[in-house]
Protein backbone atom coordinates (compact mmCIF):
# COMPACT_ATOMS: atom_id res chain seq x y z
CA UNK A 1 0.00 0.00 0.00
CA UNK A 2 1.46 3.62 -1.05
CA UNK A 3 2.31 5.97 1.82
CA UNK A 4 1.31 9.59 1.59
CA UNK A 5 2.08 12.10 4.31
CA UNK A 6 0.00 15.24 4.99
CA UNK A 7 1.40 18.17 6.68
CA UNK A 8 -0.94 20.83 7.24
CA UNK A 9 -1.87 23.46 10.43
CA UNK A 10 -5.59 22.94 9.46
CA UNK A 11 -7.25 20.27 11.47
CA UNK A 12 -9.97 19.98 9.21
CA UNK A 13 -8.18 19.86 5.91
CA UNK A 14 -6.05 16.75 7.57
CA UNK A 15 -8.72 14.51 8.06
CA UNK A 16 -10.65 15.48 4.82
CA UNK A 17 -7.51 14.84 2.85
CA UNK A 18 -7.10 11.45 4.66
CA UNK A 19 -10.80 10.47 4.75
CA UNK A 20 -10.55 11.03 0.89
CA UNK A 21 -7.15 9.34 0.59
CA UNK A 22 -8.01 6.25 2.78
CA UNK A 23 -11.24 5.82 0.78
CA UNK A 24 -8.51 5.62 -2.61
CA UNK A 25 -6.61 3.15 -0.41
CA UNK A 26 -3.53 5.26 0.35
CA UNK A 27 -1.81 4.97 3.51
CA UNK A 28 -2.26 8.25 5.12
CA UNK A 29 -0.02 9.87 8.10
CA UNK A 30 -0.71 13.34 9.52
CA UNK A 31 1.63 16.59 10.76
CA UNK A 32 0.18 19.61 11.73
CA UNK A 33 2.90 21.65 11.46
CA UNK A 34 6.34 21.84 9.46
CA UNK A 35 8.65 20.70 12.27
CA UNK A 36 6.69 17.67 13.04
CA UNK A 37 6.06 17.11 9.26
CA UNK A 38 10.20 17.42 8.87
CA UNK A 39 10.60 14.96 11.68
CA UNK A 40 8.20 12.62 9.92
CA UNK A 41 10.02 12.82 6.34
CA UNK A 42 13.67 11.75 8.50
CA UNK A 43 12.15 8.85 10.17
CA UNK A 44 9.88 7.09 7.87
CA UNK A 45 9.63 6.77 3.57
CA UNK A 46 6.78 8.03 1.50
CA UNK A 47 5.97 7.91 -1.51
CA UNK A 48 4.39 11.15 -1.80
CA UNK A 49 4.09 14.54 0.56
CA UNK A 50 1.91 16.95 0.66
CA UNK A 51 2.67 20.22 2.38
CA UNK A 52 0.83 23.09 3.02
CA UNK A 53 2.85 26.54 2.48
CA UNK A 54 1.37 29.12 4.76
CA UNK A 55 2.11 27.71 8.32
CA UNK A 56 3.02 28.94 11.22
CA UNK A 57 6.63 28.24 12.56
CA UNK A 58 8.31 26.53 9.54
CA UNK A 59 6.81 27.47 6.30
CA UNK A 60 6.11 24.48 3.42
CA UNK A 61 9.06 26.42 1.37
CA UNK A 62 11.11 25.49 4.47
CA UNK A 63 9.91 22.20 4.65
CA UNK A 64 10.58 21.36 0.85
CA UNK A 65 14.06 22.89 1.01
CA UNK A 66 15.17 20.53 3.78
CA UNK A 67 12.91 17.25 2.60
CA UNK A 68 14.76 17.55 -0.93
CA UNK A 69 17.72 16.63 1.03
CA UNK A 70 16.24 14.26 3.36
CA UNK A 71 14.22 12.42 0.65
CA UNK A 72 15.72 13.27 -2.89
CA UNK A 73 13.68 10.85 -4.77
CA UNK A 74 10.45 11.34 -2.60
CA UNK A 75 8.04 13.79 -4.48
CA UNK A 76 6.62 16.76 -2.87
CA UNK A 77 3.22 18.61 -3.76
CA UNK A 78 2.71 21.66 -2.24
CA UNK A 79 -0.68 23.32 -1.44
CA UNK A 80 -2.01 26.40 -0.83
CA UNK A 81 -4.95 28.85 -0.67
CA UNK A 82 -2.67 31.75 -0.69
CA UNK A 83 -0.41 31.67 -3.88
CA UNK A 84 0.18 33.23 -6.84
CA UNK A 85 2.11 32.43 -9.67
CA UNK A 86 5.59 33.30 -8.39
CA UNK A 87 5.11 31.15 -5.13
CA UNK A 88 4.68 27.93 -7.65
CA UNK A 89 7.20 28.90 -9.66
CA UNK A 90 9.43 29.52 -6.66
CA UNK A 91 7.87 25.27 -5.49
CA UNK A 92 8.77 24.04 -8.85
CA UNK A 93 12.84 25.73 -8.59
CA UNK A 94 13.16 24.30 -5.34
CA UNK A 95 11.92 20.76 -5.80
CA UNK A 96 8.38 20.56 -5.89
CA UNK A 97 7.09 18.09 -7.93
CA UNK A 98 4.02 19.79 -8.42
CA UNK A 99 1.57 23.19 -7.23
CA UNK A 100 -2.15 22.81 -6.44
CA UNK A 101 -4.38 26.03 -4.59
CA UNK A 102 -7.04 25.61 -2.21
CA UNK A 103 -9.99 24.95 -2.39
CA UNK A 104 -8.60 21.79 -4.09
CA UNK A 105 -10.08 19.71 -6.80
CA UNK A 106 -10.33 16.43 -6.00
CA UNK A 107 -9.72 14.95 -9.19
CA UNK A 108 -6.97 17.10 -9.83
CA UNK A 109 -5.27 16.28 -6.48
CA UNK A 110 -6.05 12.58 -7.13
CA UNK A 111 -4.65 13.15 -10.67
CA UNK A 112 -1.69 14.54 -9.57
CA UNK A 113 -0.88 11.99 -6.58
CA UNK A 114 -0.94 9.28 -9.25
CA UNK A 115 1.24 10.86 -11.07
CA UNK A 116 3.89 11.40 -8.54
CA UNK A 117 2.90 7.67 -7.80
CA UNK A 118 4.50 7.34 -11.05
CA UNK A 119 7.51 9.48 -10.89
CA UNK A 120 8.43 6.95 -7.33
CA UNK A 121 8.03 3.96 -8.73
CA UNK A 122 10.33 5.18 -11.90
CA UNK A 123 12.87 6.21 -9.77
CA UNK A 124 12.49 3.17 -8.03
CA UNK A 125 13.35 0.59 -10.59
CA UNK A 126 15.67 2.64 -12.03
CA UNK A 127 17.87 2.15 -8.70
CA UNK A 128 16.82 -1.70 -8.80
CA UNK A 129 18.71 -1.53 -12.64
CA UNK A 130 21.07 0.11 -11.88
CA UNK A 131 22.13 -1.75 -8.68
CA UNK A 132 22.05 -4.99 -11.67
CA UNK A 133 24.31 -3.35 -13.84
CA UNK A 134 26.27 -2.17 -11.38
CA UNK A 135 26.94 -5.90 -10.08
CA UNK A 136 27.17 -7.10 -13.25
CA UNK A 137 30.57 -4.86 -13.26
CA UNK A 138 31.85 -5.78 -9.60
CA UNK A 139 35.50 -6.86 -9.06
CA UNK A 140 34.90 -10.29 -7.47
CA UNK A 141 38.04 -11.61 -5.66
CA UNK A 142 39.79 -11.57 -2.33
CA UNK A 143 43.22 -12.79 -3.68
CA UNK A 144 46.10 -10.30 -2.70
CA UNK A 145 47.11 -9.63 -6.27
CA UNK A 146 43.42 -8.06 -6.66
CA UNK A 147 42.86 -6.39 -3.99
CA UNK A 148 45.99 -4.11 -4.27
CA UNK A 149 44.41 -3.44 -8.08
CA UNK A 150 40.93 -2.66 -6.04
CA UNK A 151 42.47 -0.68 -3.56
CA UNK A 152 44.62 1.51 -6.26
CA UNK A 153 41.51 2.37 -8.41
CA UNK A 154 39.62 3.19 -4.93
CA UNK A 155 42.65 5.48 -3.89
CA UNK A 156 42.82 7.32 -7.49
CA UNK A 157 39.60 7.35 -8.06
CA UNK A 158 38.39 10.70 -6.42
CA UNK A 159 40.95 12.49 -8.06
CA UNK A 160 40.98 13.44 -11.49
CA UNK A 161 43.77 11.06 -12.19
CA UNK A 162 44.88 9.85 -15.90
CA UNK A 163 44.60 5.90 -15.26
CA UNK A 164 46.73 3.60 -17.75
CA UNK A 165 45.21 0.16 -17.21
CA UNK A 166 47.19 -3.07 -18.98
CA UNK A 167 46.91 -6.60 -18.53
CA UNK A 168 45.97 -9.76 -20.74
CA UNK A 169 43.03 -9.93 -22.99
CA UNK A 170 40.03 -11.04 -20.23
CA UNK A 171 41.34 -10.09 -17.03
CA UNK A 172 38.73 -7.57 -16.72
CA UNK A 173 40.46 -3.82 -17.39
CA UNK A 174 37.04 -2.56 -18.46
CA UNK A 175 35.95 -3.78 -14.64
CA UNK A 176 38.35 -1.45 -13.28
CA UNK A 177 37.69 1.41 -15.26
CA UNK A 178 34.18 1.19 -14.33
CA UNK A 179 35.13 1.20 -10.75
CA UNK A 180 37.18 3.98 -11.32
CA UNK A 181 34.36 5.76 -12.68
CA UNK A 182 31.83 4.55 -10.04
CA UNK A 183 33.80 5.82 -7.30
CA UNK A 184 34.67 9.26 -8.27
CA UNK A 185 33.03 12.76 -8.03
CA UNK A 186 31.95 12.29 -11.95
CA UNK A 187 29.93 9.11 -11.25
CA UNK A 188 26.68 10.50 -11.95
CA UNK A 189 28.18 12.02 -15.55
CA UNK A 190 28.43 9.71 -18.75
CA UNK A 191 30.98 6.68 -19.04
CA UNK A 192 32.03 6.14 -22.88
CA UNK A 193 34.04 3.78 -23.61
CA UNK A 194 35.74 3.12 -27.04
CA UNK A 195 37.43 -0.09 -28.43
CA UNK A 196 40.25 1.78 -30.35
CA UNK A 197 40.70 -1.53 -31.73
CA UNK A 198 37.22 -2.63 -33.22
CA UNK A 199 37.21 0.91 -35.20
CA UNK A 200 38.79 1.14 -38.20
CA UNK A 201 41.63 3.50 -38.53
CA UNK A 202 40.59 5.62 -41.25
CA UNK A 203 36.72 6.01 -38.64
CA UNK A 204 38.93 6.45 -35.59
CA UNK A 205 39.30 10.31 -35.71
CA UNK A 206 35.22 10.78 -36.65
CA UNK A 207 34.53 8.18 -33.93
CA UNK A 208 36.31 10.35 -30.87
CA UNK A 209 36.37 13.69 -32.17
CA UNK A 210 33.10 13.76 -34.00
CA UNK A 211 32.45 15.40 -37.80
CA UNK A 212 30.65 18.16 -39.12
CA UNK A 213 28.62 17.66 -42.02
CA UNK A 214 29.97 17.13 -45.39
CA UNK A 215 33.21 16.54 -43.84
CA UNK A 216 33.42 12.92 -46.15
CA UNK A 217 31.49 11.46 -48.61
CA UNK A 218 29.25 9.78 -46.05
CA UNK A 219 28.86 12.31 -43.33
CA UNK A 220 25.41 13.55 -44.27
CA UNK A 221 24.86 15.55 -40.79
CA UNK A 222 27.19 16.64 -38.05
CA UNK A 223 27.63 14.32 -35.24
CA UNK A 224 29.31 14.52 -32.22
CA UNK A 225 32.17 12.23 -31.05
CA UNK A 226 33.11 10.10 -28.02
CA UNK A 227 35.35 12.86 -26.22
CA UNK A 228 31.63 15.70 -26.27
CA UNK A 229 29.44 12.80 -25.21
CA UNK A 230 31.77 11.65 -22.32
CA UNK A 231 31.65 15.78 -21.27
CA UNK A 232 31.66 15.89 -17.19
CA UNK A 233 32.37 12.18 -16.80
CA UNK A 234 34.66 9.56 -17.99
CA UNK A 235 35.94 8.43 -21.13
CA UNK A 236 37.68 4.78 -21.75
CA UNK A 237 39.53 4.26 -24.51
CA UNK A 238 40.08 0.45 -23.98
CA UNK A 239 43.06 -0.84 -26.76
CA UNK A 240 45.05 2.12 -26.90
CA UNK A 241 47.35 0.57 -28.00
CA UNK A 242 45.97 -0.16 -31.76
CA UNK A 243 45.02 3.45 -32.14
CA UNK A 244 46.82 4.97 -34.96
CA UNK A 245 49.52 7.78 -34.66
CA UNK A 246 47.94 10.19 -36.50
CA UNK A 247 44.64 10.02 -33.32
CA UNK A 248 47.35 9.71 -31.03
CA UNK A 249 48.54 13.00 -31.77
CA UNK A 250 45.24 14.44 -31.70
CA UNK A 251 44.31 12.81 -28.65
CA UNK A 252 47.56 14.22 -26.83
CA UNK A 253 46.75 17.76 -28.10
CA UNK A 254 42.87 16.98 -26.36
CA UNK A 255 44.36 15.95 -23.29
CA UNK A 256 46.91 19.23 -23.40
CA UNK A 257 44.66 21.67 -24.37
CA UNK A 258 40.91 20.19 -23.34
CA UNK A 259 40.01 20.93 -26.78
CA UNK A 260 39.29 19.03 -29.34
CA UNK A 261 38.08 19.98 -33.20
CA UNK A 262 35.37 17.79 -35.27
CA UNK A 263 36.54 16.90 -38.53
CA UNK A 264 35.91 19.16 -41.09
CA UNK A 265 35.99 21.74 -38.58
CA UNK A 266 37.69 24.78 -37.43
CA UNK A 267 35.88 25.47 -34.07
CA UNK A 268 37.79 24.32 -30.90
CA UNK A 269 35.22 22.54 -28.69
CA UNK A 270 35.83 22.68 -24.99
CA UNK A 271 35.53 19.41 -22.80
CA UNK A 272 35.78 18.64 -19.06
CA UNK A 273 36.59 14.76 -19.46
CA UNK A 274 38.58 12.28 -17.67
CA UNK A 275 41.01 9.82 -19.50
CA UNK A 276 41.21 5.95 -18.24
CA UNK A 277 43.09 3.83 -20.86
CA UNK A 278 43.58 0.04 -21.30
CA UNK A 279 45.57 -1.56 -23.83
CA UNK A 280 47.10 -5.54 -23.12
CA UNK A 281 50.38 -4.85 -25.40
CA UNK A 282 53.74 -3.58 -23.59
CA UNK A 283 53.97 0.21 -24.63
CA UNK A 284 57.30 0.28 -24.16
CA UNK A 285 57.79 -1.93 -27.05
CA UNK A 286 55.51 0.07 -28.92
CA UNK A 287 57.16 2.96 -28.05
CA UNK A 288 60.88 1.66 -29.32
CA UNK A 289 58.98 0.34 -33.08
CA UNK A 290 57.84 4.05 -33.29
CA UNK A 291 54.18 2.39 -32.87
CA UNK A 292 53.19 4.53 -29.82
CA UNK A 293 53.93 8.14 -29.40
CA UNK A 294 56.11 8.43 -25.65
CA UNK A 295 55.07 11.86 -25.09
CA UNK A 296 51.24 10.30 -25.07
CA UNK A 297 52.16 7.40 -22.81
CA UNK A 298 53.48 9.95 -20.04
CA UNK A 299 50.16 11.83 -20.42
CA UNK A 300 48.16 8.79 -19.94
CA UNK A 301 50.30 6.83 -17.38
CA UNK A 302 49.77 9.03 -14.79
CA UNK A 303 48.70 6.12 -12.29
CA UNK A 304 49.56 2.46 -13.72
CA UNK A 305 47.42 0.10 -12.94
CA UNK A 306 48.23 -3.75 -13.59
CA UNK A 307 45.49 -5.94 -13.93
CA UNK A 308 46.33 -9.91 -12.79
CA UNK A 309 45.87 -12.46 -14.63
CA UNK A 310 43.64 -15.71 -13.66
CA UNK A 311 46.30 -18.25 -13.18
CA UNK A 312 47.77 -15.08 -10.95
CA UNK A 313 44.67 -15.07 -8.57
CA UNK A 314 43.67 -19.01 -8.50
CA UNK A 315 42.44 -18.91 -4.93
CA UNK A 316 39.64 -16.63 -5.81
CA UNK A 317 38.48 -19.21 -8.39
CA UNK A 318 35.54 -20.58 -5.81
CA UNK A 319 34.37 -16.83 -5.25
CA UNK A 320 34.44 -16.38 -9.14
CA UNK A 321 33.01 -19.81 -9.98
CA UNK A 322 29.95 -18.74 -7.55
CA UNK A 323 29.39 -15.38 -8.51
CA UNK A 324 29.34 -16.43 -12.34
CA UNK A 325 26.71 -19.68 -11.76
CA UNK A 326 24.56 -17.01 -9.50
CA UNK A 327 24.69 -14.52 -12.42
CA UNK A 328 24.01 -17.07 -15.34
CA UNK A 329 21.20 -18.94 -13.64
CA UNK A 330 19.85 -15.86 -12.66
CA UNK A 331 19.97 -14.24 -16.32
CA UNK A 332 18.63 -17.74 -17.56
CA UNK A 333 15.52 -17.56 -15.25
CA UNK A 334 17.00 -21.12 -13.95
CA UNK A 335 17.03 -22.61 -10.31
CA UNK A 336 20.35 -21.73 -8.86
CA UNK A 337 22.92 -24.51 -9.57
CA UNK A 338 25.88 -25.52 -7.04
CA UNK A 339 29.31 -26.83 -7.61
CA UNK A 340 31.21 -29.36 -5.72
CA UNK A 341 34.40 -28.57 -4.23
CA UNK A 342 36.10 -31.18 -6.07
CA UNK A 343 34.66 -29.51 -9.28
CA UNK A 344 36.53 -26.31 -8.01
CA UNK A 345 40.12 -27.98 -7.35
CA UNK A 346 39.80 -29.24 -11.11
CA UNK A 347 39.39 -25.38 -11.95
CA UNK A 348 41.95 -24.35 -10.38
CA UNK A 349 44.02 -27.06 -12.07
CA UNK A 350 43.86 -25.71 -15.07
CA UNK A 351 45.61 -23.34 -17.54
CA UNK A 352 43.54 -19.91 -18.10
CA UNK A 353 44.81 -18.49 -21.42
CA UNK A 354 41.90 -16.66 -21.94
CA UNK A 355 41.63 -15.49 -17.87
CA UNK A 356 38.35 -14.04 -16.44
CA UNK A 357 36.15 -14.25 -20.18
CA UNK A 358 37.55 -17.64 -20.63
CA UNK A 359 35.99 -18.62 -17.31
CA UNK A 360 33.07 -17.23 -17.51
CA UNK A 361 31.91 -19.15 -20.84
CA UNK A 362 33.20 -22.71 -18.88
CA UNK A 363 30.95 -21.96 -16.46
CA UNK A 364 28.24 -20.81 -18.48
CA UNK A 365 28.52 -23.96 -20.73
CA UNK A 366 28.68 -26.32 -17.00
CA UNK A 367 25.74 -24.54 -16.07
CA UNK A 368 24.19 -25.62 -19.62
CA UNK A 369 25.10 -28.90 -20.12
CA UNK A 370 24.98 -30.18 -16.02
CA UNK A 371 22.58 -31.49 -13.80
CA UNK A 372 21.98 -29.12 -10.56
CA UNK A 373 25.24 -30.11 -9.00
CA UNK A 374 28.28 -29.44 -11.08
CA UNK A 375 30.77 -32.09 -10.11
CA UNK A 376 34.79 -32.89 -10.48
CA UNK A 377 33.72 -35.46 -13.64
CA UNK A 378 31.43 -32.71 -15.41
CA UNK A 379 34.75 -30.29 -15.44
CA UNK A 380 37.10 -33.42 -16.97
CA UNK A 381 34.03 -33.92 -19.01
CA UNK A 382 33.57 -30.13 -20.58
CA UNK A 383 35.64 -27.60 -19.63
CA UNK A 384 38.72 -28.29 -21.28
CA UNK A 385 38.63 -26.84 -25.17
CA UNK A 386 36.67 -29.03 -27.39
CA UNK A 387 38.38 -30.60 -30.02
Amino acid sequence: MSKILVIDDERSIRNTLKDILEYEKYEVDLAEDGNKGVEMIRSAEYDVVLCDIKMPGLDGIEVLERAVVLAPDTPIVMISGHGNIDTAVDSIKKGAFDYIEKPLDLNRLLITIRNAMDKSNLVTETKILKRKVNKKYDIVGESKAITEVISMADRVAPTDARVLITGSNGTGKELVARRIHDQSNRASGPFVEVNCAAIPTELIESELFGHEKGAFTSAVKQRKGKFEQANGGTLFLDEIGDMSLSAQAKVLRALQESEISRVGGDKQIKVDVRVVAATNKNLSEEIEANKFREDLYHRLSVILIKVPTLNERIEDIPLLANHFIEQICSEYGMSQKTITDTAIAELQKLNWTGNIREFRNVIERLIILCDNEINEADVLKFAAPLN
